[in-house]
């Protein structure tokens, strides 16, 4: 069972000053077809997915990501105004958003700063998606293999999901910190509060 730990994240600041990103996870299509693990963050800059966590504290315009889709939550604050290409689009707590990388975009702070979750996958290769659930201290919510469970608000421990074994000793998860998930033995969290769930999903067919 792997646990990223957000505390321990180096904080990259963004070249604009706009704000700080840490980068939780990254991976290529070579190391999902090898069926490996994520790469450790900030290990390779020639990624085709990776799933980051942004704090923003100045409006202005976003990095461009060319050949990417992007998915945008805002984790914590209230509202981030996203423009893409021109077209405004209110983005609240918790509601995922879908946009290109190769669009113009940029950002305001109508009521303060804000923390996202953003999810890169590489246009044609993979796709990412994100999911906002609310937990429960009586049905354990797995976390599988090309996923990613984080955990936004809350208290949760999480333990490996190991069939005819004895239960593991829980793992307590601070704020933000990332559960990898697996298909042998698929970790399992319990807890109150909201986990965000990511999924990176291979694009079938020829690349």
């Amino acid at each position: 069972m792997e646990i990223i730990r957000y505390a321990e994240l180096k904080a990259q600041p963004w070249r604009n000053g706009g704000g700080v990103t840490r980068e939780v996870a990254s991976g290529r299509a070579a190391a999902a077809d090898a069926g490996t693990t994520p790469a450790a963050p900030g290990q390779d800059a020639a990624w085709d997915w990776r799933v980051s966590i942004a704090e923003v504290s100045k409006a202005g315009a976003f990095s461009a990501f060319p050949g990417t889709d992007r998915v945008l939550t805002v984790i914590e604050g209230e509202l981030l105004l996203l423009s893409v290409d021109g077209a405004e689009h209110p983005l609240e707590k918790y509601r995922p958003f879908r946009f290109s990388g190769d669009a113009d975009a940029a950002g305001a702070l109508p009521t303060g700063d804000i923390r996202d979750l953003n999810v890169f996958t590489r246009t044609g290769t993979f796709k990412g998606y994100t999911s906002i659930i609310e937990l429960s201290r009586k049905r354990a919510h797995p976390v599988f293999d090309g996923q990613l469970g984080i955990l936004l608000q809350g208290q949760a421990t999480v333990s490996p999901g190991v069939p005819g074994s004895a239960a593991a000793e829980p793992v307590t998860l601070d704020r933000y910190d990332a559960v990898v998930g697996s298909d042998s033995g698929s970790p399992e969290i319990l807890g109150r509060g909201f986990l965000a769930v990511v999924s990176i999903d291979r694009v079938a067919g020829d690349l």
